[in-house]
């Protein structure tokens, strides 16, 4: 498996309540960007329409050696899940406050690009402060537990 993109902001800013992996439909010009690495997801999400799943807002640069026309960078792309996943994910995001957001982009060996999306539900402030204070103090710990060594 090789990871092309990960989602970092939507950790820091989202806890994850499920996470599905998924199917692209990309161009071909698309897979190629994707296999160099050409693609940013910070502003992704996902959204159910018409019993199908989409991502919007995911930019994947243009290839530059392609002869194809240009493609919008930030096109919508459909996501490939089966209907009782679609169905899970639809009441899962109608719950108040919930999103679908895509955590990582990657290859599998078999050479298919997945998204791995992840209904999240978007963190507080003070949670986010709680975080920093145990990352903190585990430092202060760990630092302590080796010089007692």
């Amino acid at each position: 498996m090789k990871i092309v993109a990960n989602n970092r902001k939507a950790l820091h800013d989202y806890h994850v309540l499920e996470s599905f992996e998924a199917g692209l439909v990309l161009a071909g010009s698309e897979v190629k960007s994707l296999r160099q690495g050409l693609v940013s997801m910070s502003d992704a999400y996902g959204d159910i329409s018409d019993g199908e799943v989409y991502l919007f807002n995911l930019h994947i640069t243009n290839y530059k050696y392609s002869s194809a026309g240009k493609l919008d960078p930030k096109r919508r792309r459909k996501v490939l899940l089966k209907k009782r996943e679609i169905k899970k994910l639809y009441g899962l995001v109608q719950q108040r406050g919930n999103t679908l957001i895509p955590l990582k982009i990657y290859f599998t060996e078999r050479g298919y690009a997945k998204v791995e999306m992840g209904v999240c539900r978007r963190k507080r402030l003070y949670d986010k402060k709680e975080k920093i204070l145990r990352k903190e103090e585990e430092r202060k710990i760990a630092k302590f537990r080796k010089i007692a060594r």
